[in-house]
């Protein structure tokens, strides 16, 4: 399962109750108390085993100016169905994208930075076809911990691991290039890696001078020699 059910509500009620006595204290003792969102965060970039074990997820920035946060499942466990063809996303609830591969498709959607300095906003469970609000943050740097929510009171979360190393089958280009994941087309690259062929072509004077260059003129062919 790359996303679903994570875990029990229970940690966080408990960190909750710990959280409040101590700022009590702090301010019986004429203390400060930092707030959460002032604790260090480390950056959720990188490769990621989900807690099932089942799927390595890339996450990277994205977006205008490389604000935003995605994500793409580069690794399966089970890349095959039972008659042994790569995976699709038939669940999905966009007709076009259902026979698409499983295999490299984005499922953290562009989340954005808030006011505790984590990540939020969509992701996409291919194994039901549905879209949950998620919160991503790290707090450790092997460690990127991914709260859902189903609805607003009900939201669990996981630990996903680091990783470093490659598994056979993992995609490992860049996104949008060759073996590696791809974006959905509001989360796409402005332009694919390695595409030089489509670069513009050259402006301003310097551009205008090579357009308006002369031709070099042929080399004469010599008249022939008189007959003797």
């Amino acid at each position: 399962m790359i996303f679903g059910p994570i875990g029990a509500r229970a940690p966080f009620l408990r960190t909750g109750r710990v959280a409040a006595l101590a700022a009590g204290l702090a301010v019986l003792g004429g203390l400060s108390v930092a707030p959460a969102s002032a604790a260090a965060q480390h950056d959720p970039s990188g490769t990621w085993l989900t807690q099932d074990g089942k799927a390595r997820i890339r996450v990277e920035k994205c977006g205008p100016q490389e604000k935003n946060l995605c994500g793409y499942a580069v690794w399966l466990k089970t890349p095959l169905n039972d008659e042994g063809k790569p995976r699709v996303d038939f669940r999905n609830p966009d007709a076009k994208k259902r026979t698409r591969a499983s295999l490299g498709h984005q499922l953290i959607l562009g989340l954005k930075l808030n006011e505790d300095a984590h990540y939020e906003g969509k992701i996409y469970n291919a194994e039901d076809g549905k879209f949950y609000d998620v919160t991503v943050w790290s707090d450790e740097p092997e460690e990127l911990t991914v709260k859902g929510c189903l609805i607003a009171f009900l939201c669990q979360s996981q630990t996903w691991k680091k990783v470093t190393d490659t598994q056979p089958g993992q995609l490992t280009g860049p996104t949008n290039g060759p073996n590696g994941p791809r974006a959905d087309a509001e989360w796409a690259p402005k332009s694919a890696p390695g595409t030089a062929a489509n670069a513009p072509a050259a402006t301003g004077s310097a551009g205008a001078a090579a357009k308006s260059a002369p031709k070099a003129a042929a080399p004469k062919t010599p008249a022939p020699a008189p007959a003797q």
